[in-house]
């Protein structure tokens, strides 16, 4: 991702759209995850000595932000509920029919995501926005990768009936994959 040459403070800056993609994946919230980013780098530079140069930032980074929100999930079951989750509203997109039909597939993907369990929308979001591999989602979340595998399935699986897809009426023995 970057070189072993730059101070975490440096990596940082480069990886903040990262961590808030993440940091809203995690918490449906803009307002709480521009929060628990600016605690988890705050954290980061604080504890800069322990980042092993060599090593992926971007997990590190993850695992810090992932363990800022467990706290405060945990925080939050002593307060009690606090208000409701921000709508997708301000996304830009240019007029037009088209980008009409795109905001609304875009807000139906959104409101499904949002609706899926948070261990499966962890690993979607690491597997399939970040890119992770499996084995750097499992080392991320702490669990085995097959756990990931799992997850991931699973939340494809609720995604396509969220959003209606469908790959025909079921598969056979006789067919791979669905297809015909």
């Amino acid at each position: 991702m970057t070189n072993d040459t730059q101070t975490v403070p440096e990596r940082l800056v480069a990886f903040l759209p990262n961590l808030r993609r993440f940091a809203i994946s995690l918490c449906r919230s803009r307002e709480l995850a521009d929060d628990l980013v600016q605690m988890a780098c705050e954290r980061a530079i604080l504890a800069a000595d322990s980042f092993v140069p060599g090593s992926r930032f971007d997990a590190w980074m993850f695992r810090i932000l992932r363990n800022l929100w467990i706290d405060h999930l945990r925080r939050q079951k002593t307060a009690g509920p606090q208000g409701d989750l921000e709508d997708a509203r301000d996304v830009s997109i240019p007029s037009g029919e088209a980008a009409s039909l795109a905001r609304m597939d875009l807000l139906e993907v959104t409101a499904a995501v949002q609706k899926l369990p948070a261990e499966q929308r962890e690993v979607l979001v690491l597997v399939c926005v970040e890119e992770f591999s499996y084995r750097d989602a499992a080392e991320v979340l702490a669990i085995p990768i097959g756990t990931v595998m799992s997850r991931l399935a699973r939340a494809r699986k609720n995604l396509m009936e969220l959003t209606g897809i469908s790959f025909g009426e079921s598969r056979s023995p006789d067919t791979k994959g669905g297809v015909l």
